[in-house]
């Protein structure tokens, strides 16, 4: 049974220029190079591009980051005018075929909007799915999110591990792997064969498996749930307030 994986960095209203997004984007697609070799590369969309490649290519560099989130920005239907207040898209692939596409909405700090978020959606399959959709690529991709993003959460799983695991509209994923910021609490002892490690200052790595978590594994979805349930215990599930991580 094929399960649709995918990587998600979720923080809560951030008011940032796009100066200080395009900052935080150069220093993550600068990780990123280290996670994988397709990583070296990304392209945006819009008319022009040469039909050899997935679309114009992107510098990762801040004066060019500025200027795709200054575009990127959500306008009324009439009139066209910026809604300040909602910050940042912008999406980029690195192939045509077999491609990992990554989504980024950043610098949004009304407290109605639908939250700033950094996804990765990897290739379903091929050989670089089978690459990235693997504990250690995993861990340095989550790394390079939180340190460049600092978001709350972040996690990788499966859409069908998601649905299963999480009870709350609004709460922090639990996945295979995931991100907790220190802004959300302590974090309680965790069973094996659970792995801990710091990311810098900023929060906890946990893997919960070398192996693949899959949502058609009774095993893997029990385990899940129990690691969700002692986070839910220790204060670390439920969605912090804007307050606690605005401006």
């Amino acid at each position: 049974m094929r399960e649709w994986y995918y990587v998600g960095a979720y923080w809560g209203p951030r008011k940032e220029t796009a100066r200080e997004c395009a900052q935080r984007a150069e220093l993550f697609f600068h990780l990123l190079t280290r996670c994988d070799p397709t990583f070296t590369q990304w392209y945006r969309g819009g008319r022009g591009a040469p039909r050899e490649l997935p679309g114009h290519p992107v510098r990762p560099a801040v004066e060019e980051w500025e200027q795709l989130f200054l575009r990127g920005r959500n306008r009324t239907d009439v009139g066209k005018k910026v809604i300040e207040d909602l910050g940042f898209m912008e999406v980029v692939v690195n192939a045509k075929k077999d491609a990992t596409s990554i989504h980024l909405h950043c610098g949004e700090y009304s407290p109605w909007g639908s939250g700033n978020t950094c996804l990765i959606y990897p290739p379903e399959e091929g050989p670089a799915a089978e690459r990235i959709l693997s504990a250690p690529v995993l861990a340095e991709v989550l790394t390079s999110m939180a340190t460049a993003w600092d978001p709350d959460f972040a996690m990788a799983s499966s859409t069908e591990m998601v649905d299963l695991v999480q009870k709350r509209k609004r709460e922090v994923r639990v996945g295979w792997l995931t991100y907790l910021s220190r802004r959300l609490g302590k974090l309680p002892p965790l069973p094996a064969p659970v792995r801990v490690e710091p990311v810098g200052t900023l929060g906890w790595l946990l893997v919960l498996s070398p192996e693949r978590m899959m949502a058609h594994n009774p095993e893997h979805v029990a385990f899940t749930a129990r690691v969700r349930e002692l986070l839910d215990r220790a204060g670390l599930i439920e969605r912090p307030d804007s307050e606690l991580v605005g401006e």
